[in-house]
């Protein structure tokens, strides 16, 4: 696992190699977002973060202004903007049913790349990803939408790798505990969503890109083969992500 020291390098290096000072970053109150966030403080001052909430409706988010009370960040530098209205007109431009949750999830993460870049482009900023390694491999993220960052602090961590940093750190455990969770429909839940646990996605995540075994021979203890199968099958799946757009 990338040490701590390492990524903190990364992100000091990275704002002064693009001679930026301020960040902006989607907070859900989720673990990839608090540790992203909680990477950040620790080496940009409060001054220089802003930390923006961006519920549908009235999704909850308590949790997201915790890590950043708990991150020390001041209110002031908080900012909260509901994206309902942006997704109600577009679902209903398109036709978009309430029960077509996919599309809707897809439009909502859009929306609110659209929003932090525009705040981002206010402040001068640069736009903070809390894309991980799991999800990366998985395509398990909207393109043009959670997908959209200017830098990712945690794409070399799967996610059960961010849940152990986020323990060193001393994170809440509210929000380490939580089911991980897009948050684009009510109860929706990556590992429900999916069909396995991270844990299990990134035993044989490690063994296929990390150690480079060939898919046949990967044999896992404790893991089926069925769901060895489920987890490669969903890699190929959503394979087309990380090659689009296709060039000459």
């Amino acid at each position: 696992m990338l040490a701590q020291e390492s990524i903190t390098a990364f992100i000091q290096n990275t704002f002064s190699k693009q001679n930026m000072h301020h960040v902006v970053i989607a907070v859900s109150g989720g673990i990839d977002s608090a540790l992203s966030l909680t990477l950040l403080t620790q080496t940009l001052t409060p001054a220089n973060i802003t930390p923006i909430f961006l519920p549908y409706a009235t999704q909850n988010i308590e949790d997201a202004k915790a890590i950043c009370e708990w991150n020390k960040i001041p209110p002031s530098r908080w900012i909260e903007h509901n994206i309902s209205p942006i997704v109600d007109l577009y679902c209903s431009q398109l036709g978009i049913t309430e029960t077509d949750k996919v599309r809707r999830g897809n439009i909502m993460a859009r929306a609110r790349m659209i929003v932090v870049y525009d705040y981002a482009k206010k402040m001068h900023a640069l736009v903070c990803g809390t894309e991980n390694k799991s999800e990366h491999y998985l395509g398990y993220f909207t393109r043009f939408g959670d997908a959209a960052s200017d830098i990712e602090p945690i794409s070399t961590l799967y996610k059960t790798q961010v849940q152990a940093m986020a323990r060193e750190l001393g994170i809440p455990d509210q929000i380490i505990n939580k089911h991980p969770s897009a948050g684009l429909w009510d109860s929706q839940t990556d590992e429900q969503e999916l069909g396995f646990s991270y844990k299990d996605i990134d035993a044989v995540l490690e063994q296929l890109i990390d150690k480079k075994v060939p898919e046949k021979e990967i044999v896992i203890a404790g893991i089926s083969q069925e769901t060895i199968h489920a987890v490669l099958n969903r890699i190929h799946s959503n394979a087309f992500k990380l090659q689009v757009p296709y060039e000459m």
